[in-house]
């Protein structure tokens, strides 16, 4: 008997129970029907006929999606996961029924049943939805959207102002939503990188209009099946950093090489910090002091002049060691700074996005200042400022093979601007300020679109030149410590051999072990004509169509201005090519991949 049966049927339910009845089981599997009936059955047994009908008839008004707010995220790296966790919090306490679901998790089709979502977008790569996000995406472009006159929406976007792209998916998001009839509660947010006050600013906002139009309701309650339980979250995190030392800062890069690069490793010793392959470690970490004494006496501040920050006060020059992004320019600095100063170069930068994003990206703030000498209260500076924000840096160690340690490769930023020596805030941190036993505060920052295969015998390809090396360090000593059977193939590229190849040692020792099934490199400055990793990829297309064709993993990392680009288009040309598909055919194939996440990226 089906459930549509039921009202043509006598029955002891009256209308508005079948139709909550017809609702639970629409969503419900074959297995959980079946765990259903029994359990009312059970019930039928061992309680009064009025009992039941009232627990019956109480179950089935839980199983009503109506009055409830779902918090949907769209996460490459965690931030955006991060604030929804948070948003998720907020309501809760202000008894506010909140569900929390990853894009990946989320079915397009069942917004029709929603009344209130709020969406946490970030934006990956040229504008592109994070990959969880990919399906709920194109979903809602589709013509299967469903019309959503009676939905309720709120967006907020993470993003960084400094690229073209800037919150693109959380834009996007607004737009279809909108367009689908759905009804905004407040504007969109798009956050720059220093989102912290920004975004809980607008989640007391958002929270507030949605007291206001949501039905009263419990607050959700999720319960788990027998034996399984919630994910233990650490004490640490971005906001509550682990004070971790310095155990090692070694260069790895020839001295004749004209790049700086490090091998770090840091003591986590009694933290009870853990991470996978593919996540990320957060570093806080603090100015060089010259640079800061250099800023105020540009602009004749005093460097004991208090200021109150975040309702402490420090002096100003404190404040731009520990509290201010003040190496790294963006365009909102710039911006803001040509208005200010009145300078004529850069107001005319501000009237070009592309020039300003330009310029802005190859020079640092001290370096935009001294466009024009203008004089600056201490006030007036810090509103310029961006709050510092920790980097991200791919860990290069698998926990199994280190323990309570954790590697990285680290780039140290050098370069010569105006006959002066500029670098990295926080590699220069790293390399060069922290001595061995100092204090680096720290955390670790999942990556769930980073992943190694959960079956062992999947091949992976890794790509990853120059730093992107990090985290197929990380997998390569993973799948060792598991004894992985799976095949790994590495494509690795660099400016010269002798200089530049990154672990070259232990690369050698995975390839005679046969842990490292082969590996391409490619050193663009050992010949006449530059070599990089996309033409080795294009030199090994029929094996590499046929690593693809067995289930094969690929994975990115590294430059995404230029490399990763162009080893999308070499993936497209092996596919095109070797799998006998017109370029169309080819992008959408890599697309399946993406979205089975059987190709992922990690590139910034």
């Amino acid at each position: 008997m089906s459930i549509n049966q039921l009202s043509a049927l006598a029955s002891p339910l009256n209308d508005q129970q079948i139709d909550q009845l017809k609702l639970a089981a629409a969503e419900s599997s074959p297995q959980q029907l079946a765990w259903i009936s029994g359990y009312f059955w059970g019930l039928s047994q061992s309680q009064s006929p009025a009992a039941t009908a009232a627990l019956s008839s109480n179950v089935l008004a839980a199983a009503k999606p109506a009055g409830q707010l779902t918090i949907i995220y769209a996460s490459q790296t965690g931030n955006a996961k991060g604030v929804a966790e948070a948003l998720q919090q907020q309501a809760q306490a202000q008894d506010i029924a909140a569900k929390l679901v990853s894009a990946g998790d989320f079915k397009g089709k069942n917004l029709a049943k929603e009344t209130h979502v709020i969406i946490v977008a970030s934006t990956h790569g040229e504008g592109e939805a994070p990959d969880d996000a990919i399906e709920l995406h194109e979903f809602l472009q589709s013509k299967k959207a469903p019309k959503l006159p009676d939905l309720h929406y709120a967006v907020i976007g993470l993003g960084d102002s400094s690229y073209e792209f800037f919150c693109q998916t959380a834009k996007d998001f607004d737009q279809y939503l909108a367009k689908l009839g759905a009804q905004p509660m407040l504007e969109r947010l798009d956050c720059d990188v220093d989102y912290d006050a920004a975004a809980a600013k607008w989640q007391l906002q958002v929270l507030e209009k949605t007291q206001q139009t949501l039905s009263t309701g419990a607050a959700e309650v999720v319960q788990l099946p027998v034996g399984q339980h919630q994910a233990a979250t650490t004490i640490y995190n971005k906001h509550h950093p682990f004070s971790a030392s310095l155990s090692v800062s070694q260069k790895i890069t020839g001295r004749g090489s004209d790049k700086d690069v490090r091998h770090i490793e840091i003591d986590l010793e009694e933290s009870g910090l853990t991470y996978q392959p593919g996540d990320a470690l957060g570093v806080w970490f603090e100015n060089d002091p010259q640079l800061a004494d250099t800023i105020l006496a540009k602009l004749g501040l005093e460097a004991d002049t208090l200021v109150n920050v975040d309702g402490s006060t420090l002096s100003l020059r404190d404040a731009l060691i520990t509290q201010y992004e003040i190496t790294a320019s963006n365009p909102q600095f710039v911006t803001k700074y040509a208005e200010l100063s009145g300078s004529k170069k850069l107001q005319k930068l501000v009237d070009d996005r592309e020039k300003l994003r330009e310029y802005a990206a190859k020079n640092q703030i001290i370096d935009v200042l001294a466009e024009k000498k203008t004089s600056l209260t201490a006030a007036q500076l810090l509103g310029l400022l961006r709050r510092l924000t920790p980097r991200l840096y791919s860990i290069a160690s698998s926990q199994q093979e280190v323990g309570e340690e954790v590697h990285l490769t680290v780039g140290v930023v050098e370069f010569e601007q105006a006959n002066e020596q500029r670098q990295g805030g926080a590699s220069s941190f790293l390399a060069q300020r922290l001595e061995q036993g100092d204090a680096v505060k720290v955390f670790v920052e999942a990556n769930n679109n980073f992943k190694l295969p959960v079956d062992d015998n999947t091949p992976v390809i890794m790509i990853g030149p120059g730093t992107g090396i990090a985290p197929f360090r990380a997998f390569v000593q993973e799948r060792e410590n598991r004894e992985a059977s799976g095949k790994n193939w590495l494509f690795f590229g660099d400016r010269t051999f002798t200089e530049d190849f990154l672990y070259q040692v232990e690369w050698q020792k995975y390839l005679k072990s046969g842990v490292v099934t082969q590996m391409d490199v490619a050193f663009s400055r050992d010949q006449a004509e530059k070599v990089y990793v996309q033409q080795r990829i294009l030199e090994q297309s029929v094996q590499v169509w046929q690593w693809l064709q067995q289930g094969a993993h690929v994975y990115v990392c590294g430059d995404a201005t230029h490399m990763a680009k162009d080893v999308h288009q070499a993936l497209l040309t092996v596919i095109e090519q070797q799998g006998n598909k017109t370029r169309e055919q080819a992008e959408q194939y890599l697309n399946e991949l993406r979205k089975d996440k059987r190709y992922q990226r990690d590139v910034y």
